[in-house]
């Protein structure tokens, strides 16, 4: 069974940072993309950022020279290094990773989110 647990969100003044970590764990055959998303109140979950097998990236234009997205195969970790934050970046931030489990088909999984609140 695959888990996705993330880590490192948290409460900061505008203009802080923050580093977001999210760990996959399991029988894990492969990894391919992964990514972070995030939620304001509301429906819709956009897109911040992703990073592909051949490490490119593609970053939402809300966050292009803020964030940086980087990944870790070994730990079968993504990051999200985020700079300059603004209140508007407050939201809950999930990460998504496409993996393929030991005998099971590739898939993509969601981690439990982690709270990111920016204050003025």
């Amino acid at each position: 069974q695959v888990q996705l647990v993330e880590s490192g969100g948290g409460l900061v003044q505008a203009g802080g940072s923050l580093r977001l970590s999210c760990q996959a764990s399991g029988s894990i055959f492969s990894s391919s993309a992964m990514g972070w998303y995030r939620q304001a109140p509301g429906p819709q979950r956009e897109l911040v950022a992703v990073i592909n097998s051949d490490i490119t990236t593609n970053y939402a234009d809300s966050v292009k020279g803020r964030f940086t997205i980087s990944r870790d195969n070994a730990k079968n970790t993504v990051y999200l290094q985020m700079n300059s934050l603004k209140p508007e970046d407050t939201a809950v931030y999930y990460c998504n990773v496409r993996l393929r489990p030991l005998g099971l088909p590739a898939a993509n999984y969601w981690g439990q989110g982690t709270q990111v609140t920016v204050s003025s």
